[in-house]
C-alpha cells in the first residue's frame, strides 16, 4: 500500500510561483512512477505532469509545458511540482499520484492518490 500526502498549496497572485510537495510511504518508492493531476469545480480531473521511476523521463500537459517542472528525490521519497508563471486557469485542487505500473500517456490512471492540495491564483 502507498500513502501520499501533498503540501505546498495556497493563494498566489497571477504570474507568481508555488512549489508543491508530495511525500510517499513505501519501501519501494523508487519503483513507482509519480505524477500530478488537478481538478477544478465542474471539470474532470486532468493530467498535469508525470515522472518515471528513475526520474529520467518527464511528461507534461500542453497547458503547463514550459511553466511547470516535476522532479523527484528517491532518497526522501518525495516528488515536487514547481509551478511558475501561474495564471487564473491553474486554480484547482492538485493531486499527487503514484503508479507501480509506470506511466501511460494519454490514458494514465494511477493506482494510488493523495487527498489533494488547493492552489488558488488571484488576479
Amino acid at each position: 500500500q502507498v500513502q501520499l500526502v501533498e503540501s505546498g498549496g495556497g493563494l498566489v497572485q497571477a504570474g507568481g510561483s508555488l512549489r508543491l510537495f508530495c511525500s510517499a510511504s513505501g519501501r519501494t518508492y523508487s519503483t513507482y512512477a509519480m505524477g500530478w493531476f488537478r481538478r477544478t469545480p465542474g471539470k474532470k480531473r486532468e493530467f498535469v505532469a508525470a515522472i518515471s521511476a528513475s526520474g529520467g523521463s518527464t511528461y507534461y500537459a500542453d497547458s503547463v509545458k514550459g511553466r511547470f517542472t516535476i522532479s523527484r528525490d528517491n532518497v526522501k521519497n518525495s516528488v515536487y511540482l514547481q509551478m511558475n508563471s501561474l495564471n487564473l486557469e491553474d486554480t484547482a485542487v492538485y493531486y499527487c499520484a503514484a503508479d507501480t505500473r509506470g506511466v501511460t500517456i494519454g490514458s494514465w490512471s494511477p493506482n494510488y492518490w493523495g487527498q489533494g492540495t488547493q492552489v488558488t491564483v488571484s488576479s
